[in-house]
């Protein structure tokens, strides 16, 4: 695993992972970055660290998402950085808006080509990072063969059937939303915050944490009920009562 280095050289030594606020989670993030957003296009996403990260100000952005933004409203998503011209590229599986007659901010900012976007498979995006977190530089799908998504790329015949090289996809930061954490940083996801919460930790050089609940002490979440390992996760700041709460709310 590609972090392999930082916890033989840091197992000695284990810092406080857990953060008074999300502006002090995103304060160091520069201009230029690339984000990992978990989230499945609403659920489980990061909303408290993308406000942050709004607030902050870094700018020329990479982000690395499901969607570039799914709300037309007030809600806090990727869209907020999109729209206010805070994002160079985009990678993502659906980039339409939820319906044509309400144009999303980055399908105006695409057709005027001040953003650059990579659309891809939604198997696939998730396979690209799971690559990087893996250590895969990259592997042969049949997805997206014979398609514009193929352009370009390496494709080989595998016992009569053609396949597309893909590359892995790496991130500087990962936001990703969980449900409980304890204090080394080991997570426990719910529902749909574990479709892309757990590759995306894997994948990134730095992966910060909003956590819906108390942390707790190392040992009160079942080893059976750890969804990512603590070595993969760097901060963690628990989500206020006054803060974003997770879409929808349980019943």
């Amino acid at each position: 695993m590609w972090r392999a280095g930082w916890f033989r050289a840091n197992v000695g030594s284990m810092r406080d992972k857990v953060y008074p606020d999300f502006d002090a989670a995103v304060a160091d993030i520069p201009d230029g970055a690339s984000i990992m957003l978990s989230g499945f296009a609403g659920p489980g996403t990061a909303r408290n660290l993308i406000a942050a990260l709004h607030r902050q100000g870094a700018k020329d952005l990479t982000l690395i998402s499901n969607t570039p933004g799914r709300w037309q409203d007030d809600r806090i998503d990727s869209g907020v950085l999109v729209k206010d011209g805070r994002v160079a590229k985009i990678h993502a599986a659906f980039t339409a808006s939820p319906h044509p007659s309400v144009p999303s901010p980055f399908t105006d900012l695409y057709e005027a080509g001040k953003i650059e976007a990579e659309l891809m498979p939604q198997g696939t995006l998730a396979e690209r990072i799971r690559a990087a977190g893996a250590g895969i530089a990259a592997f042969f799908t049949p997805t997206g063969v014979g398609t514009e998504m193929a352009d370009g790329k390496e494709t080989r015949v595998f016992d009569g059937r053609e396949y597309v090289l893909e590359t892995a996809l790496h991130a500087d930061y990962a936001f990703v939303r969980a449900r409980r954490a304890d204090r080394s940083g080991n997570l426990q996801y719910h529902r749909t915050q574990r479709n892309f919460g757990p590759v995306m930790a894997r994948a990134a050089k730095v992966t910060i944490v909003e956590v819906d609940g108390p942390v707790v002490e190392e040992g009160d979440i079942d080893p059976d009920h750890v969804h990512t390992p603590g070595l993969f996760v760097d901060r963690i700041v628990v989500v206020p009562p006054d803060g974003i709460q997770e879409e929808p709310p349980e019943r």
